[in-house]
């Protein structure tokens, strides 16, 4: 029997299928979970702003999914102030939390280890985040912390029905986290068993913590008797943590680091933080016609992924914290300079695929989300525990997962991201900001470790080279470079496989919507001021709007 393919539109989508952007005229949200973006839009119903809504789901996913973000990791912004005219500043805030005080090189080496382990306390760094969304609510906001942590709290204390993409996730995180048993009994159902998708799961203890900060604010996290758990439980685990890491920490707030990709100017966090690499990326992609080239081509991934290698090699060689660079070191202009990218561009060969790149392996667990309210300001705000479920260390009778971003850091003392006291590691998560002659034009980003500055050049360069919505342009088959291999979503045409195959590319096809290609939110502000939202069908979310 012939399959017959119905060629009339009063019945049909008018794309392929899936997801419709979202318009709104006022407010908007695009997060990961659904109750998360129906807390944001209702702290913009409340008179809130862009910074506050994002505070609120935040907190939320804090919640909602524990694998990959929380309360005992790091957090990074960016904001957008709306001003009269339409040209605003723009504002970054750096959440990310220091190495331990005691947390050394030689210490390292004489636990016997030659790099820095994947779990446990060694890996836990001050976490940054609660600091943040104080300083957010405070400096950028217009509602109470308390307020905007309500949400979370009830949700805590309640329970949720456990979604699909994070039951999936939860499964993954389970025998990390039996090997704690605070982790178990928080983490966990009776009998060490992961929740699955609709399971109502409940987190008492988590829930008294977000109370105690609503009553005390982000001091009650950091000391009292949460500081006291978190310090003590990390050393347990075998750790450098100390109260007076916690005490001592502050939220850094920071000039974003930018660049023009073909009129639009692309904003993002400074190092530690890889945004560096994202912008590396646009201006070399900048140099060729891409927007002539199929946006599922063999040539536009060949190309990508060749500008990638050249900018990650950058990364991984000279990024580190700031603070530990001497002014005769510090790489930022040069790196991010067009006249730079000119030289790299120079090196990549349109026919054949060059040599690999050393890569650390990075984590891929992180939850991103963005709000623009009614007013025009705008907020891109990203939160995490590194990998899943992070140090696999919580502190006891807080229900706080300690990330562990200390992963990062490098055992060589002469590298830029080599562990030293109170240094900050080589950050993956990254907030996306995007203006058009001063005017907001978009927040958006795309979580997932090493994914995340490919992600950002892949969703702009289709909003931008190939005219797409927001929702086409998350939706959009996207691929993932890491380690000498390219996976590509299922999606991607036979011919474009196998093109780059003959260029000499490592390629794995993974399914059509493959997790490790990242979930990407996005806000586009359209020239006549409507909000255009697009929400990753990789993940459990959506975009709402007023």
């Amino acid at each position: 029997m012939a399959v017959v393919r119905g060629t009339g539109t009063s019945r049909s989508r008018p794309d392929g299928g899936g997801r419709s952007t979202v318009f709104g005229t006022r407010g908007a949200v695009a997060c990961e979970h659904p109750e998360a973006a129906l807390a944001g839009i209702r702290v913009l119903d409340a008179g809130g702003n862009a910074a506050d809504a994002c505070v609120a789901m935040a907190a939320c996913m804090a919640v909602l999914a524990p694998m990959t973000t929380g309360m005992g990791g790091d957090a990074f912004l960016l904001f957008y102030e709306a001003a009269e005219g339409g040209s605003g500043r723009i504002l970054g805030a750096d959440g990310s939390g220091r190495a331990p005080r005691e947390a050394t090189v030689e210490g390292m080496r004489a636990m016997g280890l030659k790099e820095m382990p994947e779990r446990g306390g060694p890996t836990v760094t001050v976490p940054g985040a609660v600091r943040l969304w104080e300083d957010a609510a405070e400096h950028l906001g217009r509602l109470p912390l308390s307020a905007l942590l309500e949400p979370a709290g009830r949700i805590a204390e309640e329970g949720f029905p456990v979604a699909e993409v994070a039951a999936r996730y939860w499964e993954t995180g389970r025998a990390l986290l039996r090997r704690d048993a605070a982790a178990s009994e928080a983490l966990l159902l009776p009998g060490g068993r992961a929740p699955g998708p609709g399971e109502v799961f409940h987190q008492p203890d988590l829930a008294a913590t977000l109370a105690a900060v609503v009553e005390g604010g982000a001091d009650a996290f950091y000391g009292g008797e949460i500081a006291r758990s978190i310090a003590s439980s990390t050393r347990e685990a075998g750790g450098f943590l100390s109260e007076e890491d916690l005490a001592a920490h502050e939220t850094l707030w920071v000039e974003p680091i930018s660049t023009d990709y073909r009129g639009v100017t692309v904003h993002e966090i400074p190092p530690p933080g890889q945004g560096i690499a994202a912008l590396e990326m646009l201006n070399i992609l900048e140099g060729f016609d891409m927007g002539s080239l199929d946006p599922s081509g063999a040539e536009r991934v060949h190309l990508e992924v060749e500008s990638k290698k050249l900018a990650y090699q950058d990364l991984y060689d000279e990024i580190g914290d700031p603070e530990f660079w001497s002014h005769a070191e510090a790489p930022t202009e040069r790196l991010i300079s067009k006249d730079y990218a000119r030289g790299l561009r120079a090196r990549i060969s349109p026919e054949r695929v060059s040599g690999r790149i050393a890569e650390p392996p990075l984590g891929e667990d992180t939850t991103y989300l963005c709000a623009v309210d009614a007013e025009g300001n705008g907020c891109s705000f990203i939160n995490s525990l590194y990998m899943g479920f992070g140090s696999g260390v919580v502190a006891r009778g807080t229900g706080v997962c300690l990330q562990n971003r200390g992963k990062s850091f490098l055992l060589d003392p002469d590298h830029p991201n080599g562990l030293a006291p109170g240094k900050r590691p080589l950050h993956t998560i990254i907030p996306g900001l995007a203006t058009l002659d001063g005017a907001l034009w978009a927040v958006f980003g795309n979580m997932g470790g090493p994914m995340q500055p490919q992600g950002h050049a892949q969703v702009l360069g289709n909003l931008i080279d190939h005219g797409m919505s927001p929702q086409e342009a998350v939706d959009h088959p996207r691929h993932l470079h890491n380690e000498g291999v390219l996976l590509l979503e299922g999606r991607f045409p036979k011919d474009t496989v196998e093109e780059l195959l003959r260029r000499g590319h490592d390629v794995y096809v993974g399914p059509d919507y493959a997790i490790p290609t990242g979930g990407a939110q996005l806000i586009r502000v359209l020239g006549n001021g409507v909000r255009a939202c697009g929400s990753d069908p990789r993940k459990d979310g959506c975009a709402l709007a007023q």
